[in-house]
């Protein structure tokens, strides 16, 4: 009889097991659809928000061919045409330090001087930009990648499109550099910026590797073939030839400034070119830069250069979403990327840089 009676238990139970891994199995498909689902709408949210905080007038400038294309086909004029159709002044910000992206780094090689160079170059061919608003808030950089963009500034006023300089918290060496260039320079009383001059930081981490019971041995093919070594001391001959090339490029920023600057006083220029910064403030007193204001005094300059009246500025935003994600990667790759920094801490570097 006991038999009996534990039989429909057990069976019972048997029946029940399925059931719940059935359940379980539910459950996970839930979570899952859960999680895609969030993802999705983060992504929409972020999106939302993009569109939502971009300026309603403005132009996506890469794209402003195909709309103006599309539009031009269908009948009437659409809000699409109107806005590819306008004209105004494109913004390229400058941020940080100016330089070219790690080959490692997937994402930073969008926000490299190269990349900079590069659109203000496409930029200067766009018939709907008139004139050019260089945003920068930098301390500077190295000397090629400066240079570089320089040169695309140049090459953007040889289409007879002006171009104004606005300055923020800093704009010093490098940043300074790229600006003399420009028709026009804007910045506020507090900036802080010159430092025109070349620097080379050369570490010597010869101590610390002794600590550890670490040496170098260099097996090169000439006695100055590792000339700034960070593993033992530098000699003075190897001072002597490094600085004849600093030398050489300061002359370099010395005679951009001499010629992007030609109302200060050529007397005074080797005395403010000696390294030194100063404000926004004593930068208008000694022509180094020609207003004091923000944005609303570099936008009228550039009404007053283009002839154009309240000229637009045109939107310097990415592309598409896609960008957004590349320039938010960048970011994350500046401040997680360690093999960089551990490279620039032992390979010297010539800079136009406001450093210590």
């Amino acid at each position: 009889m006991e038999e009996n009676k534990e039989n429909p238990i057990q069976a019972l139970l048997a029946e029940e097991q399925p059931k719940e891994t059935k359940t379980k199995k539910e459950g996970r498909a839930i979570k899952i659809w859960l999680t895609v689902l969030t993802a999705v709408f983060t992504l929409s949210m972020i999106s939302g928000l993009y569109l939502a905080l971009t300026p309603g007038k403005t132009v996506r400038l890469a794209d402003s061919g195909k709309e103006e294309g599309a539009a031009a086909a269908g009948k009437g004029e659409s809000l699409f045409k109107k806005l590819s159709a306008e004209e105004g002044a494109a913004v390229v910000k400058i941020r940080g330090i100016i330089q070219e992206g790690g080959d490692n780094g997937f994402f930073s090689k969008q926000n490299s001087a190269s990349a900079i160079s590069k659109r203000i170059r496409e930029l200067a061919d766009k018939k709907e930009v008139k004139a050019l608003l260089l945003d920068i808030n930098s301390p500077g950089g190295t000397v090629a990648a400066v240079q570089d963009i320089y040169n695309s500034i140049l090459f953007f006023k040889s289409k007879n499109k002006p171009v104004v300089a606005l300055f923020r918290d800093v704009a010093a060496s490098g940043g300074f550099y790229v600006a003399m260039a420009a028709d026009k320079i804007v910045a506020q009383p507090g900036t802080m910026t010159g430092s025109i001059g070349v620097i080379m930081q050369a570490n010597n981490i010869e101590g610390l590797f002794d600590k550890l019971g670490i040496k170098v041995t260099p097996v090169k093919s000439g006695k100055h073939k590792d000339i700034g070594s960070a593993y033992r001391p530098m000699t003075e001959e190897e001072a002597a030839l490094l600085q004849e090339m600093i030398n050489e490029t300061y002359q370099q920023f010395y005679q951009a400034v001499k010629q992007g600057r030609p109302n200060v006083d050529n007397q005074m220029l080797p005395i403010y070119a000696d390294g030194r910064v100063f404000t926004g403030a004593r930068a208008k007193e000694i022509g180094m830069i020609d207003a004091l204001g923000g944005e609303e005094t570099a936008q009228a300059l550039l009404s007053e250069l283009t002839g154009i009246k309240d000229i637009k500025l045109l939107s310097g935003r990415p592309n598409n979403f896609m960008d957004l994600i590349y320039m938010s990667g960048a970011s994350m790759e500046n401040k997680l990327g360690l093999s960089s920094k551990i490279d620039d801490f032992t390979t010297p570097k010539v800079s136009y840089l406001w450093t210590y």
